[in-house]
Formats: structure tokens, sequence, C-alpha cells
């Protein structure tokens, strides 16, 4: 995998690519107002009763969304409390000051931006969590965990074995990509975790909201996403850019410190110089059409919609059984909501199989292609009609909104 750090009108771009193909596109655009992952000193503003919900100031400006179920306060007996036991009224009062995170991104809209479709706030939780390379550190965590996506029981319990050895380190969580990393790689990024926790938590006092920790940025985002794929190159447009991938592999991954290089160019300073001498242009481009191309000459078609996103895959010219179809679109459709960052319910309309079997066969697939996806994407099987219902919680806006003017890529 190889990763080019790009910037364009004062935002970070990010890609990530292999063989040629792009795989990986994260984006800070400038006018990101609240980025996901970051920490807040907050206060409460008002509550919602209908919605069971708390909205809070986060610097003074913007504002966040705080669902009851996110709610996390100690108790008298010092354990951590979900919320949701009893009203979000009856636990947290306007005025009062507490330590959130946002999991979802802001940005500023521009002026002709259509108000009837905005999310007007952040969405934030109080079940904090610090991102590292393999590993998650959530202070509020009783114990250390593996992820999910770790599906083979003996390997689980080789995995759990080997956490439950870091103690007292606790409130680790292993992500699935990391199965394989070395554990004294683990120990030291649990302990850098820890630490950077220890110097953040003293900040929570005073009765002025604002951020305490801006979360992880596009380039950071990309090398946590790809931590099962080896990287072999990493280049950077600017000596700013260079310098600051440069400090923070030195922390979370001395391996990578050699492999990151800057690249000089003819024209250097014309839009993403480095995207276009790679040839990743049209390939952007192309993540703003309707469709996208499969090898057998089939095609798969997007629509997006404010409810959902409806995907039809078309045979064409492939004469392949429908399940060799289906799984090579079933790839390129989780590239494509990946690169697109398309989140919530999305309904797949596949070609119809043989019978349960092959239905079965292709479920159990498709689970193994979307762990590949660093949200969380839930597949909830065949509906009642034959199409297939997922659902994806994205971590920032979609690739559509992130992009100040999406025009401007035309002429590059």
């Amino acid at each position: 995998m190889d990763i080019m750090i790009e910037e364009l009108d004062g935002g970070l771009w990010v890609a990530a690519t292999k063989d040629g193909q792009l795989y990986g596109l994260e984006i800070d655009p400038g006018r990101e107002a609240v980025r996901w992952g970051s920490i807040y000193w907050a206060k409460v503003t008002r509550i919602d009763r209908t919605l069971d919900a708390a909205f809070v100031s986060l610097d003074g400006v913007y504002e966040g969304f705080l669902a009851n179920k996110d709610v996390r306060l100690k108790g008298a007996d010092g354990a951590m409390h979900k919320g949701g036991a009893q009203p979000i009224g009856k636990i947290l009062k306007p005025g009062q000051m507490i330590a959130v995170q946002a999991k979802s991104g802001y940005l500023e809209r521009p002026d002709d931006f259509d108000v009837m479709r905005e999310e007007k706030y952040a969405t934030v939780s109080m079940d904090i969590t610090l991102q590292g390379r393999f590993l998650i550190y959530a202070p509020y965590l009783d114990g250390n965990q593996i992820s999910s996506r770790v599906r083979g029981k003996k390997l689980r319990e080789q995995l759990t074995e080997m956490m439950n050895g870091f103690a007292p380190l606790k409130g680790l969580i292993l992500r699935s990509s990391s199965e394989d990393t070395q554990r004294d790689i683990l120990l030291r990024e649990a302990k850098i975790l820890q630490s950077a926790w220890e110097g953040v938590e003293p900040t929570f006092t005073g009765d002025a909201p604002r951020m305490i920790m801006t979360g992880p940025d596009a380039f950071m985002r990309t090398i946590g996403d790809q931590t099962d794929n080896p990287i072999e190159r990493i280049e950077a447009i600017t000596m700013e850019r260079f310098s600051q991938a440069e400090q923070w592999c030195s922390v979370f991954g001395p391996d990578l410190v050699p492999k990151i290089h800057a690249v000089e160019l003819d024209d250097p300073d014309a839009e993403l110089a480095l995207f276009d001498y790679r040839g990743l242009l049209g390939d952007i481009e192309d993540l703003f059409q309707d469709y996208a191309l499969l090898s057998g000459g089939g095609s798969i078609i997007i629509q997006e919609t404010a409810a959902l996103t409806a995907i039809d895959v078309n045979r064409g010219g492939d004469n392949r059984p429908a399940l060799a179809l289906n799984t090579e679109a079933a790839k390129e459709i989780a590239r494509q909501i990946r690169l697109r960052n398309i989140g919530g319910i999305l309904l797949i309309d596949f070609l119809k199989g043989a019978g349960k079997e092959d239905q079965k066969t292709f479920l159990k697939s498709l689970t193994d292609i979307f762990d590949t996806d660093p949200c969380t994407v839930q597949i909830h099987g065949f509906t009642a009609l034959g199409l297939v219902e997922i659902t994806r919680k994205r971590r920032t806006p979609p690739l559509s909104e992130r992009l100040d003017n999406v025009e401007s890529l035309n002429g590059l």
C-alpha cells in the first residue's frame, strides 16, 4: 500500500493506493468545524425531554447533540455507569460541565447549502476513546477487549490471554487488523495512549467550554485504517506535511519513518500536483459519477437520497454465474461506499441467485468483504423483496460534502 499526502485550499488530502488502484481517500477540508474524535470540555445548554437528549456547547460557537444512551457518569460506588436507565433530565442539568467526544464531523456550510437537509449538530458521546495505530484506548472500560470482528474462537482465546497479560493496564481494545502484531509493540502503544489520557483528564476543569484535544487527522486515520495492509511508501507534497507525518510515525509507527519521502515535482504549487503526478485525479472524479464499472462488462448504479442509498447491480455483457458476478460487485461496492464515505441505510439489488444456499454463502462472503471497512458495517440480510440491507456508521461527512467545490476538480 502506498500513501500520498496532499493539500488544497487549507485542507489535508490523503490517498491510499494498491497496485495503482485507489483504496482510501480521507480529506480534512479547510472549513471543518468539528472533527471526529475531538475531545471537548462542554457545557450543557438545554435538555430535550422529547428526544431524551442534551444539547451542549462545545467551544462557545458550535454545539453537540448528546443522546441519553451515550451518557457516562461515575456513580457513588466509583464505577462508570451508562445512561438510559432514567431520563436524561435527571442525570444532566443546564450549565453542567461534562467531557465529550465528537462521534461525527461537522462542516461549516456554504451559503447555498440546502438547510432542509442540514445536520445542525455534531453527535457527541461521553464514552471517550483515544485512537492508536493498533489499539483503541477506552479509559472508562473495565478490562481489555478484542474487536468483535475477530471471530475465530481459538484466536480470540489466544488474544484474550495476551491482552489480560497487560494488567494492570486496562481499557484497551485490540483492532481486528492488529491480531498478528507483536506483543511488545502493542504494549508500547498501550503505554503511550494511557500516558496521553493522563495528560488530558486533568484539563477537565473550569466553566468555559473549549476543545481539549483535536481528533485524528486524515493521515492518522489512513494509517490506522491500513494496519492490515503493509505500507511500502509514504509521499508528502510539502516539507511541513513531511515533518508532521514523521513526527506522528516516530511515536505510533517507527517502522514507517524510513518510508516517508518528500516528493519534488516540476510544478509543486499546482492544485493536487502529487495526485495528478500519480494519476489519481481521474479516479477521484469518478467518485462523483452514479455508477462504477466491473471487469466483465457489468456495472453498479449508486443513487443516494436523503433517506437511504440504493445500489443496483447490472449484468451487462458478463455471462458468469450470478454468485461470481455478485461477489465481484460486492467488493467494488465496499470500495465505493468507503471512498465516497456513504453512511446510513444501503439497499442493494444483487443478481438473483440459484437458491437459499447461494444466499447463505453470499451473505457470509459479504461479512468478510465489509470487515475491512474501518467504520461499523452491519449486514442485515435479505429483505422480503430480495434486497440486501446494510447499515454503515461513518465517522466524517460524506465525500461530496467534504469538498468545498467539486466542480474545481474538472479542470485539473
